[in-house]
C-alpha cells in the first residue's frame, strides 16, 4: 500500500510548526536548581521567621532547596539592590515587607525602585499593629484618645522604634487622618520603645500586636485599637482603628514574595501557586507568631506594591522623615 504525501497549503503548515519547535529551546521546569531567598533582617526576627517557615514548604513542594540569605544591613537596602540586579530568572526572591516601598521616599540615596525593579509573586501573611497605651491615661477608645490629644496638643508622647519606621509612620498617618497633633520620641529599637510605653517616659505606642498582648492581659497597657482592615483573631475583641474612629485608616504589617522585573509569568505562576497551596496547612503556625495568612494573586499583589508605594511616599513626605 502506497502512502500519498502531504501537499498544498497543510504540508506548509506542518513544515512551519516542526521548524518552530526545532529552535525553540526547550525550557525546563522550574526550578531545576536551588533558589536564594534574600531577607534584608538578621536571623531570629519575625520576618526571618516567617521567610523559613514558608521556604521549608515550597522545599517540599518542588524538590529544590529554597535558601534564606540573611542580608541585615542598610535598613533592608543591600536585600533590595541586590534582588534588582538578579537575573530574572526566578532564582533569586527576596521576602518584600513595608519597609522596602516606604525607604523609596525616605532615603536620598536607594539603588532600586520598587515598581520598577520588582515584580510581586504573592503576598504571604500579614501582621497587625496596635495603638497602645498607659492605662494610667484617660482614654479607654481610639474616639476618647482622639478627642484628649486635641485637647491637650503636642503634649501626649508616642514611642517609635527609630525614624521612618513603621511604626513611627504609622502614627504619622493616624495622627493625619485623625486630625491630632502628637509628639515623636524615637527609640533605638521596638524593645526600648514597649519600655518607654511601660515606665512612663511615653504615652502611646503604635508597634506589633504579638509583642503587646502580654503586657495588655496583664493590666499593664491598654490597647484601643488594631491596624488592620479587620479584627485579629489574635484578640479578636479589639477593634480596628477604623471601625473605632478614624474610617479608612488601615496599616498592615505585610510580608510577601518578590522576584527581579520581566521573570517569565510561567515562574511567578507556579511560586504564587505553590505558596497559596500551602497557606492553609500554615495558618496556625504563622498564628503563633501573631501573623494571619493572606495570599492572592501575582496581579492583586502587584497593584498592592504600588498603592503601598504611593500612600507611604505621601506619608513621608508629611511627617518630613529623611535617611541620609
Amino acid at each position: 500500500m502506497r502512502t500519498q504525501a502531504i501537499a498544498g497549503p497543510t504540508a506548509t503548515a506542518v513544515s512551519l510548526v516542526m521548524l518552530g519547535a526545532l529552535l525553540t529551546p526547550v525550557q525546563a521546569a522550574y526550578p531545576e536548581r536551588p533558589v536564594r531567598v534574600i531577607v534584608g533582617l538578621a536571623p531570629g526576627g519575625g520576618t526571618d521567621t516567617i521567610a523559613r517557615i514558608m521556604t521549608q514548604k515550597l522545599t517540599e513542594a518542588f524538590g529544590q532547596s529554597f535558601v534564606i540569605d540573611n542580608r541585615p544591613s542598610s535598613g533592608g537596602n543591600i536585600a533590595g539592590e541586590m534582588l534588582a540586579r538578579a537575573q530574572p530568572d526566578g532564582y533569586t526572591l527576596l521576602v518584600i515587607t513595608p519597609t522596602h516601598v516606604v525607604n523609596g521616599s525616605l532615603f536620598t540615596d536607594i539603588r532600586y525602585n520598587v515598581v520598577r525593579d520588582f515584580t510581586g509573586v504573592v503576598n504571604m501573611v500579614y501582621s497587625q499593629y496596635a495603638l497602645s497605651v498607659r492605662t494610667s491615661v484617660p482614654a479607654h477608645t481610639v474616639a476618647e484618645f482622639i478627642a484628649l490629644a486635641k485637647t491637650t496638643p503636642q503634649k501626649l508622647l508616642y514611642a517609635s522604634s527609630g525614624i521612618g519606621t513603621a511604626n513611627h509612620l504609622s502614627a504619622e498617618l493616624f495622627k493625619s487622618m485623625a486630625g491630632i497633633d502628637l509628639t515623636h520620641v524615637p527609640y533605638k529599637g521596638s524593645a526600648p520603645a514597649v519600655n518607654a510605653l511601660l515606665s512612663g517616659e511615653v504615652q502611646a505606642l503604635f508597634s506589633s500586636l504579638g509583642g503587646l498582648i502580654p503586657h495588655v492581659r496583664a493590666g499593664r497597657l491598654r490597647t484601643l485599637g488594631v491596624t488592620g482592615p479587620r479584627r485579629t483573631p489574635t484578640a479578636p475583641e479589639i477593634p480596628t482603628i477604623a471601625e473605632a474612629g478614624v474610617p479608612g485608616f488601615e496599616v498592615s504589617g505585610w510580608y510577601g514574595l518578590a522576584a527581579t522585573a520581566k521573570t517569565p509569568a510561567a515562574t511567578i505562576e507556579r511560586l504564587n501557586a505553590a505558596v497559596n497551596k500551602s497557606l492553609p496547612d500554615l495558618r496556625e503556625r504563622y498564628a503563633g507568631i501573631g501573623a494571619d495568612t493572606a495570599g492572592g494573586t501575582a496581579a492583586e499583589f502587584n497593584a498592592y506594591l504600588k498603592s503601598e508605594t504611593e500612600k507611604w511616599a505621601r506619608v513621608v513626605k508629611l511627617s518630613g522623615a529623611k535617611v541620609e
